[in-house]
């Protein structure tokens, strides 16, 4: 007995210490915060999916929803404008000038931070109208920031990087 108690002492002893997890408030448990995250990237899905339905409807109110009042969006033309209102402004006269505008933002990655009530939102993007010579394909990346406000996770900040685009002199430059 006393032999297994000495080598039970010295492998104690010589385990490295392992720090608390950052992620994990104290007397919240691992599980708990893994099927809390689990809820929110849902959440944060979901409401992308709602964004995108929103977009292509052409409703501006439903994905104004989505954005924090102070809103800070950069375009895939560098434009950066902020606020809920403004940025509202600026796609409903888009939709005006191009009725066949329709864009699609496709998350490939979720990663929350609870304590903080942050995410971040990276992914895909894809944009498609019809300029008069000829139909403009455009897409890139995206990120967004997202922040959990009275239980509802809404967009602080999104940022448009454009990777491609063809079939419209549109795509010659970018344009001011």
């Amino acid at each position: 007995m006393t032999r297994s108690l000495g080598l039970a002492t010295l492998t104690l002893l010589f385990l490295p210490a392992v720090p608390p997890n950052p992620q994990v408030p104290r007397g919240i448990s691992a599980g708990a915060m893994s099927s809390q995250m689990s809820t929110d990237e849902t959440s944060i899905r979901a409401a992308r999916a709602r964004s995108n339905a929103a977009i292509a409807k052409h409703d501006v109110a439903g994905i104004a929803a989505h954005w924090m009042p102070d809103v800070h969006i950069v375009t895939s033309t560098s434009a950066q404008v902020a606020g809920r209102e403004v940025n509202g402004q600026r796609m409903a006269e888009g939709f005006k000038r191009r009725p066949d505008t329709v864009y699609v933002r496709t998350p490939t990655a979720v990663e929350i931070n609870a304590p903080w009530t942050v995410a971040s939102e990276r992914g895909e993007w894809t944009g498609r109208w019809t300029e008069p010579d000829g139909v403009v394909e455009i897409g890139g990346t995206y990120l967004a920031q997202w922040r959990k406000v009275d239980g509802t996770w809404l967009i602080q900040a999104e940022l448009f990087v454009p990777t491609h685009c063809r079939g419209s002199a549109y795509c010659a430059k970018r344009p001011s």
